[in-house]
């Protein structure tokens, strides 16, 4: 039997990240985004304080940057000191964005924070407030940026029945769109005899297995339009049996959401800005008051479809919208501070027209031969490759944007496709309707005069 207690695992702190791209914010947005991962290391040190923890865990980039500013060193060295005051122990590895190859300043830094180096995974015992020895740590940081060997393979569990914990900063399984820096495999961390891998590198929180627990904690604070969602860390209970319970805290001030916005039965525009300006705020609510960085969706079938079709129409409307969310009152309307505001990032359209696409599939037209002939090819993994290839040959043949147009290909090519046979067979399925319209005679001449 050991000790009962409680400790928090965060990652990926990114502190002073620069938010590069976002040219079209605000100042007041733009500075709220700048401050905002600074924020997130006070509400993960006042979380700590008050939930009572007896250490922290953080498995790497503590930073954005291996030659890490000055600011943000001396925010943490602020951010840490308060943890000492409090008798929480800090438990630090560093990973690929602030390796210890990277420039640092020679400050001071509390007793009571380790900084694991990179020689070797070293074994450190932790204790409790009341000085019972509750789990011994294990974890070691990063030399360099490109780490690809297995650190996984040098972590060492104790036998003496203590909880143990290993920090880890690393891919597990090979995570789709993320580098693969100390690759490893769940099994193998399954296996190795700990009873927690409090891991970071990868910005979605994920458990990956529990008893033993293989935890992904996720970052402190969404930093663009690709970390959707809360962001925070976890605080784990375990008893004196080893029982492990998580508990997420949200440690973000600004959230980046990603929301899908249905425009059936919509028929005008107006009616759409006013369904999107309430979305807007109903998503400010849902996401407790924190300001918010939107980006909406357009989806389903609605006779707007034509129209929103105009990337011009679409940018006119997103002006309107950011007008529309800028003019003070709302918030308090809906019982916020008056500092909350939500920025609407952008509006993609894959909302589809109004055509029975099933329908179609089934006809001897050729919008049905268009549509049955393009489900073949997303079918078929390789002409689908192919197909996509050879419609983007232009932009695969420019070295410079070669990587970034493959990139792109692989989250949305299946999304551009669907959308293609969309827009195809809608304007074929018009085109169709017309010339039956025409045989029949049920539509005037173009002229006004006799038909012919």
């Amino acid at each position: 039997m050991g000790v009962s207690f409680r400790f928090i695992h965060a990652a990926d702190l990114h502190v002073d990240s620069p938010f590069r791209g976002l040219t079209e914010v605000p100042t007041h947005v733009r500075e709220a985004l700048q401050m905002s991962t600074f924020q997130a290391v006070e509400s993960l040190v006042r979380t700590a304080i008050t939930a009572e923890v007896d250490f922290v865990v953080i498995a790497g980039d503590l930073y954005d940057s291996a030659d890490r500013s000055l600011r943000a060193q001396l925010a943490l060295q602020k951010e840490w000191q308060k943890l000492h005051a409090h008798s929480v122990r800090l438990f630090v590895i560093h990973g690929n964005h602030d390796h210890l190859s990277g420039q640092q300043a020679a400050l001071a830094w509390p007793e009571s924070v380790h900084f694991f180096g990179s020689d070797k995974v070293e074994r450190l015992p932790a204790y409790t407030k009341r000085g019972e020895l509750a789990a011994y740590i294990s974890g070691i940081s990063y030399e360099t940026r490109s780490v690809m060997t297995n650190l996984a393979a040098g972590y060492r569990a104790g036998t003496d029945g203590i909880y143990g914990i290993a920090l880890l900063h690393g891919s597990v399984d090979g995570t789709v769109g993320h580098d693969p820096y100390a690759p490893c495999k769940l099994d193998e961390l399954v296996g190795a005899g700990f009873h927690y891998w409090a891991l970071g590198h990868i910005h979605q929180r994920t458990v990956l297995h529990t008893y033993p627990h293989v935890v992904y904690s996720g970052n402190t604070q969404g930093r663009h339009a690709k970390e959707t969602g809360a962001k925070g860390c976890y605080i784990v209970n375990v008893s004196a049996s080893h029982e492990t319970e998580l508990q997420f805290i949200p440690l973000d001030t600004v959230r980046w959401i990603d929301r899908p916005l249905a425009i059936d039965g919509m028929d005008t525009e107006q009616q759409l800005l006013d369904q999107l300006e309430r979305a807007a705020v109903a998503a400010v609510l849902e996401s407790e008051g924190r300001s918010l960085m939107l980006r909406f969706t357009l989806i389903g079938r609605s006779a707007l479809h034509a129209r929103l079709e105009a990337t011009a129409v679409v940018q006119e409307l997103l002006e309107g919208l950011r007008e529309r969310l800028a003019v003070s009152g709302w918030q308090q309307e809906v019982g916020l501070a008056d500092d909350a505001w939500c920025w609407v990032a952008g509006i993609e359209n894959e909302a589809g027209a109004l055509i029975d696409l099933a329908g179609l599939a089934e006809e001897d037209s050729f919008v049905g031969e268009l549509i049955r002939g393009s489900l073949q090819i997303e079918g078929d993994a390789a002409e689908f490759k192919q197909v996509i290839e050879e419609a983007l040959q232009p932009l695969l043949s420019h070295a410079k944007l070669r990587r970034l147009t493959r990139s792109v290909m692989e989250e949305r090519a299946e999304d551009w496709f669907a959308h293609a046979r969309e827009v195809a067979a809608g304007l074929l399925a018009a085109e169709q309707a017309d010339q039956v319209a025409d045989k029949q005679g049920e539509r005037p001449a173009a002229d006004g005069g006799d038909e012919r």
